[in-house]
């Protein structure tokens, strides 16, 4: 089913713990530009209102940083993203830092309030955190939990104000309240960077998780079918692809958080291509391109503009 694509463009990057993604969706513009790509000329392009303004001010809450302007960024994320499903478009995201996704799947769910929403996580992190749970604070590392509508507070760490309770609850009800997505319905990929909080949850709720030792040792074939085998209930689907689910070796540092032993580009390609032939799928995100850290002066934007092409080429097919 060829898609009539709208690209969203989010610089927000008020969850991350590092300086520089919010200069992520211009660097991947920029890699296309110096190949003389036309690419970002040929599609509608929306930017979301971000409130970067608040990494100017001090942290408030330090197990929940800037949750007040992520609640923002949420409800402007999830708006954005009803409105083009609702014009009938495929919102094709292009994001700075991880932690606005969780506005995404508000928007989503809120446009599709009775569908099955399955989400493919391609990524190195599990991002399952929750002001309880958090070592660091960093907001990035909870979209999935407020998707999930789970504080795992059975192995919490800290102790929260009733403001920051007030505030985490209405962040997990933007769009609809309760939860977007049932575990059954959450698959990770190449996911190597956890804390215990995360491990315990994933056992807990038997989320599934496939790593890239198995993606070399079953082969891309047989991972995608046991995605789509997990995921054959659900209505539609949402994949979110962060770059640090690639190994820095293969392209470069130019990410927030990377980490050793990810996929290879063309394992990334594979995966992302398959999901845009799936006439499930509803939207893809591309995140935590940081030009900032890059080693390789602009690698990381121009292997994500790749991928990114070749994403968009199998939407219109």
């Amino acid at each position: 089913m060829k898609r009539d694509i709208t690209l969203l463009i989010n610089k927000s990057e008020i969850t991350a713990g590092t300086r520089g993604a919010s200069m992520g969706p211009e660097a991947v513009m920029t890699a296309a530009r110096n190949i003389h790509s036309n690419y970002f000329g040929q599609y509608p392009i929306r930017t979301i209102q971000e409130f970067n303004s608040m990494l100017d001010q001090a942290v408030k809450h330090p197990f929940s940083k800037r949750i007040e302007g992520l609640i923002k960024v949420f409800k402007s994320v999830s708006e954005n993203i009803q409105e083009v499903i609702g014009e009938g478009k495929f919102p094709l995201v292009i994001a700075a830092d991880h932690g606005s996704a969780g506005g995404t799947i508000a928007g989503i769910k809120a446009s599709y309030p009775t569908k099955r929403l399955g989400v493919v996580w391609i990524d190195a992190h599990g991002d399952l955190h929750t002001p309880y749970t958090t070592p660091s604070g960093n907001m990035h590392g909870m979209p999935l939990a407020t998707a999930l509508n789970d504080d795992n507070r059975q192995v919490g760490i800290n102790s929260l104000s009733d403001e920051v309770v007030s505030m985490w609850e209405e962040l997990k009800s933007i769009g609809v309240a309760g939860a977007k997505i049932n575990a059954e319905d959450l698959v990770f990929i190449a996911v190597r960077d956890t804390e215990d909080q995360e491990d315990a949850i994933i056992s807990r709720l038997n989320i599934k998780n496939h790593t890239v030792a198995e993606v070399r040792e079953k082969g891309l074939d047989s991972i995608m079918a046991e995605v789509n085998e997990q995921l054959k209930d659900c209505d539609i689907i949402y994949v979110s692809f962060d770059v640090d689910s690639m190994d820095p070796a293969f392209t470069s540092h130019g990410t927030g958080t990377p980490v050793d032993n990810g996929l290879k580009p063309h394992e990334a390609e594979y995966f992302l291509g398959e999901l845009a032939k799936n006439d499930k799928t509803v939207c893809i995100e591309f995140v935590e391109v940081n030009p900032c850290l890059d080693e390789k002066t602009n690698k990381m934007a121009e292997v994500t503009f790749d991928l990114l092409e070749k994403t968009t080429r199998s939407l219109e097919k």
